[in-house]
């Protein structure tokens, strides 16, 4: 892509100027290390199944490719834009992942995906970035919006009621995981809009109380919670399979095609990629994958201390708080740091639903942290005093050294 010159005033030229680059060069990473790690990992999982060698991969390949669209395409919208998209696309989520329970694919006694054609889709993937953005844009709605009698907008009640709506509906699949990490994105977002800390320490102790529920509750996350507390407690093939992985990896791994974990472990393409690539490329890959997915984390909070907008840093707190915490549950499992859970990879693991909702989120992310230029800032009107002349100075200065915020 040729760099546009300073000045070129196009859209795409602007869109080029003001997004940003660092994390923007990561997701490109993160979609070639996908292509590579589904060239090692599927034509084993392929020929397990009896289906093509290379049907995974040319799969993949499309909804990478489509990923990279929606990337694109939502990291130009304006504030406005995103805000639209997130409401329809939490609406059509919340509807879909209501007719789950209805009309949905049962795998493994949860009923969390719908059966289209060429793929399944799992609605509450779009779920989770629509909703941080819509509680974002709720809360942010307590400041800017008066009422009549003079009362603040009840932003963070419609906010709480949304999310409890959500967490029934995922509860009903069940979907444990998926539920804690909206969950996670929600009381972080309420933590940033400045919600005493008497109340947030209330909110994480029924956190804590839910999962006790859920515990109690769900056989098959007492199973997991129990294989991971007692070792010697149920199947552990999965587990002790993937360790054995990073073991046999060491510094640089066994070599492209030389990992055995890719054939003896069903979801090697899915859940335990990066045991696919521990064991292929080595420590080394795995410790950059991690600082990849910790430098996109840690690049978009350092733009937000500097955003001014409530919206824009409740909205993109809530999205990049998600991404980083679905990044770390995939790998600490596989590590055998937490409890399994069935979490893909961000843009690494097989899916298409998983590939295209994270290129949405993280879409979301480069719209928000954009640079925004206030109109007419470099053509004022010919009239102007010398006073606002003076201010209209220091802001040119302001923005030129990238510290002018709308």
């Amino acid at each position: 892509m040729a760099i546009p010159a300073r000045t070129d005033s196009s859209h795409a030229a602007q869109w080029w100027r003001n997004i940003d680059h660092v994390t923007l060069t990561c997701i490109v990473i993160l979609i070639g290390l996908g292509y590579i790690l589904m060239l090692a990992a599927t034509p084993a999982v392929a020929h397990r199944i009896g289906a093509s060698r290379d049907m995974f991969i040319l799969k993949q390949v499309v909804f990478l490719g489509l990923a990279g669209a929606v990337l694109l395409l939502t990291s130009t919208l304006s504030l406005k834009g995103v805000r639209n998209l997130a409401l329809i696309g939490g609406a059509l989520a919340l509807g879909a992942t209501f007719m789950t329970l209805v009309h949905g694919m049962e795998i493994k006694g949860a009923r969390r995906w719908i059966a289209l054609p060429m793929m399944s889709v799992q609605p509450s993937e779009f779920l989770k970035p629509c909703f941080a953005v819509v509680a974002g844009w709720l809360l942010s709605l307590r400041d800017t919006v008066r009422l009549k009698n003079g009362w603040r907008f009840p932003g963070r009640l419609a906010a709480i009621l949304l999310f409890l709506l959500i967490a029934a509906l995922l509860q009903a699949q069940p979907d444990i995981g998926m539920l804690s990490v909206i969950t996670m994105v929600f009381v972080t977002q309420l933590f940033v809009d400045g919600l005493p800390i008497a109340f947030f320490m209330g909110l994480v102790g029924l956190m804590i109380g839910a999962f006790g529920m859920a515990y109690l509750t769900f056989s098959h996350v007492r199973s997991r919670v129990q294989r991971f507390l007692h070792p010697d407690v149920g199947d552990h093939y999965q587990i002790d399979t993937s360790l054995r992985a990073f073991g046999n990896g060491g510094l640089l791994g066994r070599g492209p095609g030389e990992g055995r974990v890719k054939d003896l472990l069903p979801d090697a393409h899915a859940d335990f990629i990066f045991a696919v690539a521990g064991e292929e490329y080595g420590l080394l890959l795995c410790l950059f994958i991690i600082g990849v997915y910790a430098l996109i984390v840690l690049r978009t909070l350092l733009r937000l201390t500097r955003e001014t907008n409530p919206f824009v840093i409740l909205s993109a707190s809530g999205l990049i708080t998600g991404f980083g915490l679905q990044a770390f549950i995939n790998m600490g499992s596989t590590l055998h740091l937490i409890p399994t859970k069935g979490m893909t990879l961000p843009f690494i693991s097989y899916g298409g639903s998983s590939a295209i909702s994270i290129a949405l989120e993280l879409g979301m992310v480069l719209a928000l942290t954009r640079r925004r230029v206030e109109p007419g800032l470099f053509a004022p009107p010919a009239a102007t005093s010398s006073a606002s002349a003076l201010q209209l100075g220091r802001a040119r200065a302001a923005m030129l050294e990238g510290e002018l915020r709308p």
